[in-house]
């Protein structure tokens, strides 16, 4: 596996181009602030009722609506919510793209599950930041960057790799590494992570380890300490340095607590289910139910959220958490993007 840094990468390729970045959402206003600061010819698209304009231009970025960003830019990136892409795609690019524009994305979701199929002469290609978009955009500040993964779907021009590469670098990636994959591997590997592990397994592990200790009559207030606010601390560990990394700075009793019982909750039926999951994003019927999901006003994604949010750890956790003050000061300076 190649790893691109700094010195395999150039500017050059995007230092003439005129790139619109569509979106300005976590990942969007990290991409257009930073290729700017690296000195690229950057807009942003926005609807022109969206409550982000406001934001984009007081950060000192043009704005122009979605089809005017479109028709002024020869490079777009669409960083839009994925059950957008599709719809924007058909009425607000696809009309006034020209033979050698390039098309980028942040995830592979849409190309792979061929909702948007481009036109062979159009490039496409792929840049996929491995960290939410504000970190994305604090670590360039900083003078570091976050790894990136790229890929190139289409190169009619020859080139589209070193502009995935420039792209990478504008946004401060190949500071800490990029690694070249294809928009399946991406997809599919980036799905069965948020469902099987980040936002799905590990969510439902805090969930069940809360409410056995609340259903046991243990204060809520330490169930919650110790089953969500801890969590952080631990993957700060796996972060660094992997499970080796968290074994070692646990206590004994802790890690040999989590090495024998560990196993007892991750079971041969969790694995199978595992497969289960993965097949489901392989065969593209997870997509086509999140596509159906959304073409019905997201019912079930609503209900979903109203159920968690009514959860007793929520309101627990909301309480404990303004004692925290650090914590809002956090999540106010990355609101705005800084």
């Amino acid at each position: 596996m190649k790893v691109y840094y700094d010195s395999d990468a150039s500017l050059d390729y995007l230092q003439d181009k005129k790139i619109a970045v569509l979106g300005f959402g976590s990942q969007g206003h990290a991409h257009a602030l930073n290729l700017k600061e690296s000195g690229l010819n950057v807009c942003v698209g926005l609807r022109q009722t969206s409550p982000r304009w406001q934001l984009a231009e007081a950060a000192g970025l043009p704005v122009k609506t979605v089809v005017e960003a479109v028709k002024w830019a020869n490079v777009i990136m669409i960083l839009l919510p994925d059950q957008s892409h599709k719809d924007v795609y058909d009425k607000e690019i696809a009309p006034y793209l020209n033979p050698g524009d390039t098309l980028a994305f942040g995830h592979g979701f849409n190309i792979h599950y061929k909702q948007i199929v481009p036109s062979a002469d159009i490039n496409v290609m792929m840049i996929a930041p491995k960290s939410p978009g504000h970190l994305v955009r604090r670590t360039f500040i900083e003078g570091a960057g976050v790894p990136s993964l790229i890929a190139v779907h289409q190169d009619p021009s020859g080139v589209t790799k070193q502009m995935a590469l420039a792209w990478a670098k504008g946004i401060g990636s190949t500071k800490a590494g990029v690694i070249e994959t294809n928009f399946k591997n991406e997809t599919e590997t980036d799905l069965f992570g948020e469902q099987a592990v980040l936002c799905g397994g590990s969510a439902e592990l805090i969930k069940a380890g809360f409410q056995t200790l609340a259903e046991a009559g243990y204060p809520p207030e330490l169930a919650y300490f110790e089953c969500m606010h801890e969590m952080k601390l631990i993957v700060d560990l796996y972060y660094e340095g992997g499970l080796s990394r968290m074994n070692y700075s646990v206590s004994d009793t802790a890690e040999y607590g989590g090495l024998t019982r560990g196993p007892r909750l991750i079971t041969d039926e969790t694995r199978k289910e595992m497969k289960k999951i993965l097949t489901e994003i392989q065969d593209g019927s997870f997509a086509k139910e999140f596509i159906e999901e959304c073409r019905a006003g997201q019912p079930k994604l609503a209900e979903l959220r109203k159920e968690t949010n009514g959860l007793l750890i929520e309101s627990v956790g909301g309480n404990l958490r303004k004692m925290m003050s650090w914590l809002f000061k956090k999540n106010k300076r990355e609101e705005v993007g800084v």
